[in-house]
């Protein structure tokens, strides 16, 4: 079963374009591959605040936690 694709337009910022190739070239990815990516991640976020889940960024060494606030 073949899966339909879409093609859309997107508009970004001189900043927001130096971050999606930085992070192409960091990665070794397409454009598209990171977009696709960044999407998949926002929808599980989005399902796991959807349940009242938290969200931390752990620094490995000193263990301190931040919290992520979703809007």
């Amino acid at each position: 079963m073949a899966t339909s694709k879409k093609t859309m337009t997107l508009n970004l910022t001189d900043a927001e374009m130096s971050a999606l190739e930085e992070l192409c070239e960091k990665k070794d990815l397409s454009k598209t591959a990171v977009l696709r990516q960044a999407l998949r991640l926002y929808q599980a976020v989005e399902v796991r605040a959807e349940r009242g889940d938290k969200f931390f960024f752990e620094d490995e060494k000193t263990k301190e936690k931040a919290e992520v606030v979703m809007l």
